[in-house]
């Protein structure tokens, strides 16, 4: 009896030739979930660093001429804008590859994109509350973007190193 299972499954194993045409995990499907993953990863973190050292603390009245700790606060918030728009362009480019994502995210672009000085002007104090502001918005945009087609963004706070190493 065991070599009549033995003999069965052998011969069930029939011809390898067409081992190419099984899926591979670089196949379309693949690579849109891929896509939709990578852009609630980098949504994430941008949404993240936001909250975290740009909306918080201007919430907080942190960036206030005379608030305690304001340099400080608004050289953290300038680089959080610049991981912010780091991360945001790598989302949208993440998008592309996911058709619905793509089409939900397509109107941030130019959103996105003005966000680009921004950092800088964070930075030396210039317009803080309408910067802190704009931040605010992109990223309100981009989850709701994300949830319209079914990439939930959560709030991922970077860690201080990856925080500093977006200045350089």
């Amino acid at each position: 009896m065991c070599g009549t299972l033995l003999a069965g499954t052998t011969a069930c194993g029939g011809d390898d030739s067409n081992a190419t045409s099984q899926p591979s995990a670089t196949g379309t499907v693949e690579k849109q979930k891929l896509a939709k993953t990578r852009f609630v990863a980098n949504a994430g973190i941008a949404a993240g660093a936001t909250y975290q050292w740009i909306v918080k603390p201007w919430k907080a009245g942190k960036f206030k001429s005379g608030a305690d700790g304001r340099k400080f606060a608004l050289v953290k918030a300038g680089l959080a804008g610049a991981l912010t728009y780091n991360r945001l362009q790598a989302a949208v480019k993440n998008a592309k590859g996911d058709p619905t994502l793509s089409k939900a995210v397509a109107p941030l672009t130019s959103g996105i994109d003005a966000l680009k000085d921004l950092p800088s002007k964070l930075r030396k104090g210039d317009g803080a509350d309408s910067v802190s502001s704009s931040f605010d918005d992109i990223i309100n945009k981009v989850k709701d973007a994300g949830k319209s087609a079914g990439a939930d963004v959560k709030d991922k706070v970077p860690s201080a190193s990856e925080l500093r190493n977006a200045g350089s």
